[in-house]
């Protein structure tokens, strides 16, 4: 990973060096290989980059970069996965490139010779890759911000002291000068229902994430306040724009229509299309590994990547002493079947003590998910002997693999017939009795019971299922409430917080979305 930051419209330009220079060495971290700064005193931005070098490890692949004719300044964070195919189509259709007049063999420097042939638009819709991308125009003096389709790569942007200010993570903003923003009150109260902060909320006033798939335009007009709304793609006014250049509801939408309906065929495209990702990604010019936990999706990935290698892959693991959490003798096994070069590292509960202590400075937002104590762990080992390391995330999306999806369904058609004034004085009934009380009935049953069969925290998950019978009035409020905290009202947890609306507050049908385990996942 690379770091970006930069700052647009400050007051003073000559400051615009030392504000950047210090939001980049704040994130040191995630570039430790280079670091470079891009300033234009007169248009009143500065861009700057950490590089973590991966492809191309010279000179030549410096940030922030400037394109051939000198229009475009970038400072790029990700990696493009088809730039050898691109540059090659560059070379057929351009009378400007050559296979000769490549200074290097980066992918910024392929991005750079696409936006000057086809355009910024044209170029985000051949790119096949992970990517944030800060971009100057000189000619129309405008800053362009993008991030992938899924939003694999982070980019923050807002307004801070009277400048627009943009970065890879929030802890490079709180280094402006002029930082005051407060903590939102109202996202507060969101993370409390949702563990985490949904984009495009900061845990900040007046600084957003920009979502997966969009692209942010901004010129010096609208660098100067914030503005008085939440900006939601589509969005124009006063010198910037928000749009969408990609769209996940018009992927489903046209998938649809077009469904695969040959289970042969469906499986032969899913295995080309697993292979072809596997084999793009494992494309660097430093040692590459891989995390494997033994599950399915891991599994698949590595089982990948050791068919396409010549030597065996690194593979890593956590385990736990508690053996009712430890997956490493799965994983064991797989990387045995493999012949994978595998290492395991095992972690206690002091392990797990010492990282909560720098987990504020790792997210920089309040963030509730446990697994970020392992996956810091297995991460910090890895980077001991490498650089990159492949990863199963997304497969649980992708293929359904919350059983939340599937249980929801069958638990919506178990209670729906019940008119809703039942369920109501069916959950308080179930309330009425206290949890340990239920602990307590339950065990005298649990005496009875095969070990397999014994049911524990049974008057937590009583008191859970009550208090969706009395606020569920279909499987969409089902839903939610699964993906929720247990505060039915987070507004009363967060003084003077108003919880905002998110994605999954809408309730107008979509196209191509009539399964509710289709719904679900999107």
């Amino acid at each position: 990973m690379c770091g970006i930051v930069g700052a647009f419209g400050h007051k003073n330009g000559q400051v615009l060096t030392e504000v950047v220079g210090a939001m980049s060495e704040s994130l040191l971290h995630r570039g430790p290989d280079d670091n470079g700064i891009w300033v234009d005193t007169e248009a009143k931005i500065a861009i700057g980059h950490r590089r973590l070098a991966i492809l191309d490890l010279s000179q030549e692949g410096h940030q922030p970069m400037i394109s051939r004719d000198s229009r475009y300044i970038i400072a790029f964070n990700g990696e493009i996965y088809n730039h050898p195919e691109l540059r090659v189509e560059l070379e057929k259709g351009s009378k400007n490139v050559t296979s000769r007049e490549w200074q290097g063999h980066s992918d910024t420097e392929t991005l750079l010779a696409c936006f000057e042939h086809w355009g910024i638009k044209e170029t985000l819709n051949r790119l096949v890759g992970m990517f944030a991308i800060a971009l100057w125009d000189r000619r129309e003096r405008q800053l362009y911000l993008v991030r992938d389709r899924f939003g694999e790569k982070p980019l923050y942007y807002g307004w801070v002291g009277g400048a627009f200010i943009f970065g890879s993570e929030l802890k490079a903003f709180r280094r402006c000068h002029g930082f005051t923003n407060p903590v939102d009150r109202d996202v507060l109260a969101l993370y409390i229902k949702y563990s985490y902060v949904p984009a495009p909320y900061s845990i900040y006033q007046n600084i957003f994430k920009l979502e997966p798939g969009c692209l942010l335009k901004i010129s010096i007009d609208a660098t100067m306040h914030p503005p008085s709304y939440l900006p939601k793609a589509p969005t124009t006014d006063n010198g910037l724009i928000l749009d969408r250049w990609w769209s996940l509801e018009s992927l489903v939408e046209s998938g649809a229509q077009n469904q695969i309906e040959d289970e042969h065929e469906a499986i032969d495209l899913l295995q080309s299309r697993l292979a072809e990702s596997v084999r793009i990604q494992s494309i660097a010019d430093v040692p590459l590994g891989a995390f494997l936990s033994g599950g399915i999706d891991s599994s698949c990935i590595v089982a990948l990547m050791q068919e396409y290698s010549s030597s065996p892959v690194s593979t890593f693991t956590i385990g736990f002493g508690e053996e009712e959490f430890n997956e490493a003798k799965y994983a064991r096994s797989v990387a045995q079947h493999l012949g994978t070069k595998h290492v395991e590292l095992y972690v206690s509960s002091s392990d797990a003590l010492e990282t909560i202590s720098v987990l504020p400075q790792l997210y920089d937002e309040p963030f509730a998910d446990s697994s970020q104590l392992p996956t810091h762990l297995v991460c910090r080992q890895a980077r001991s002997q490498m650089k990159v390391a492949l990863s199963g995330d997304g497969g649980d999306e992708l293929f359904g693999g919350y059983s939340r999806y599937f249980w929801t369904n069958r638990y919506w058609n178990k209670v729906a017939w019940i008119p809703g004034y039942l369920r109501k004085g069916l959950g308080a009934l179930i309330e009425g009795i206290s949890p340990t009380y239920w602990d307590h009935l339950m065990g005298s049953v649990n005496a009875c019971l095969p070990a397999q069969r014994k049911l524990s925290l049974l008057g937590d998950k009583a008191h859970k299922f009550a208090a969706r019978l009395q606020a569920v009035h279909n499987l969409d409020d089902l839903y939610l409430s699964l993906v929720s905290s247990e505060w039915k009202d987070t507004a009363n947890v967060v003084l003077n917080g108003q919880e905002p609306r998110t994605l999954l507050d809408e309730r107008s049908p979509k196209p191509g979305l009539a399964d509710n385990e289709h719904r679900m996942m999107h």
